[in-house]
């Protein structure tokens, strides 16, 4: 493959990354604006596909979706670099932060970045707006898209709420008569070595990590931290919402639980307070909120020094990440396949437009998390927190602003603000 050809494609992709605030359905907002209004790459319609397609398996669903617009467009190596491009600025940032915050108390700054919350509702709010025209056109699909709009403000922080609706919806429009188009991309071949991969790194890593914990192997550490972190982003369902919560436990609650204390096991180890700052670290930077891998990894090996961090910040990286790429790469020619039946056909549907449902129940559920946060905040928030919201919606669906530039605008006002405050 001529990989030059696609270096303005991996350029947009570093864009992307580097203005992806918010979390996945944020993501696909801007994936929306940067790869369907700008560029061109693949069609609104395609984008919902994949993005519920994703939302369907364990593992970054925003990942796997940037995946498989590369993949769409020049295979599986531009599939992997474009992972590379996606997740080098996150990962870059969090293992820099871990690193500075075990001789530094950086807790405080995130007070700049506050203002990073309105404005990437106001990306999902332009996006849903965007989708809605092309989504929702009968009396059925207005239906689905409430449903999926109300049961997602109800049940957001619940893993299971999204696949959930997206099964319901398929069902719900697969009793119409629409006809299969003969036409459309052929099915990309099914790749089985990949699901080997994935199936055979899954067996070795928790053999490996149980052995090198009972033997006490010199890197034992090293082997326990990809076991986990592949283990996560193999069983995740949920996105981050749900990849947090296990982390704590894993790093935090199992640590100081009464069976590892008995058995004298040397497990990884994080405190609340590193672990909670790691999270509120992620929620301010761009990218996937998997990112916190390598924050944690590094956190994990700060005894061991700089070194040891940055090491241990990739291992993390690569064993949370690499399930999404594997799983979605077998996966994917599957569901092609299965979309030539009426029975699937018919589905999408309603599939995309729970996914506007879901776009817009998301963004009443983080407006109503920001109206929390302001009684909590200065009479100042009240004033700032709305004009970002709108005008924020207003610049990306009207396309007369780039992300990044808002942003930018949005983290110096920030920067104003705090240093004033």
């Amino acid at each position: 493959m001529p990989i030059f050809r696609h270096i303005p494609f991996l350029r947009a992709v570093f864009n992307y990354s580097i203005t992806a605030f918010g979390g996945p359905q944020v993501a696909v907002a801007l994936m929306q604006n940067q790869f369907v209004e700008k560029r061109k790459d693949l069609s609104a319609e395609e984008l919902m596909q994949y993005n519920a397609f994703c939302q369907l398996l364990p593992g970054a669903s925003s990942t796997q979706t940037i995946i498989l617009i590369a993949y769409k467009r020049g295979g599986t190596l531009l599939a992997f670099l474009t992972l590379l491009v996606w997740i080098l600025p996150a990962t870059f940032l969090m293992a820099s932060l871990a690193i500075l915050t075990t001789g530094f108390e950086l807790t405080q700054g995130l007070k700049m970045v506050a203002l990073l919350q309105p404005m990437a509702i106001g990306f999902l709010a332009s996006a849903g707006l965007l989708l809605y025209k092309k989504a929702v056109q009968s009396t059925i699909t207005f239906f689905i898209f409430l449903f999926a709009c109300l049961i997602t403000f109800i049940g957001f922080k619940t893993p299971w709420t999204i696949p959930i609706i997206i099964v319901l919806a398929g069902v719900i429009t697969n009793f119409s008569s629409k006809r299969i188009p003969n036409d459309g991309p052929a099915p990309k071949k099914i790749k089985w070595s990949s699901l080997i991969i994935f199936i055979l790194l899954f067996v070795f890593a928790g053999i490996l990590s149980e052995q090198s914990t009972r033997h006490q192997w010199k890197y034992q550490k090293a082997f326990n931290l990809f076991e986990n972190n592949y283990r996560f982003g193999s069983l995740v369902f949920g996105g981050g919402d749900v990849l947090i919560p296990m982390m704590y436990e894993q790093y935090v609650t199992r640590p100081n639980s009464d069976r590892v204390k008995k058995n004298k096991r040397d497990v990884l180890k994080l405190s609340s307070t590193e672990f909670l700052t790691g999270s509120g670290f992620v929620r301010a930077i761009p990218g996937p909120i998997f990112s916190i891998a390598s924050y944690t990894g590094a956190v994990a090996f700060k005894e061991k020094g700089i070194v040891w961090q940055i090491t241990g910040a990739i291992i993390a990286s690569v064993g949370v990440f690499l399930p999404s790429f594997l799983i979605v790469l077998f996966f994917f020619p599957l569901w092609q396949i299965l979309q030539k039946f009426a029975v699937f056909y018919r589905s999408l549907e309603g599939i995309h437009a729970s996914i506007v449902g879901i776009m817009i129940g998301a963004t009443f559920y983080l407006i109503k998390d920001i109206i929390i946060q302001l009684q909590q905040g200065s009479a100042s928030d009240y004033f700032t927190y709305p004009i970002v919201f709108v005008i924020s919606t207003y610049l990306l669906y009207q396309n007369k602003l780039a992300p990044q530039w808002i942003a930018l605008c949005c983290f110096s006002l920030g920067g104003i603000i705090h240093l004033l405050s």
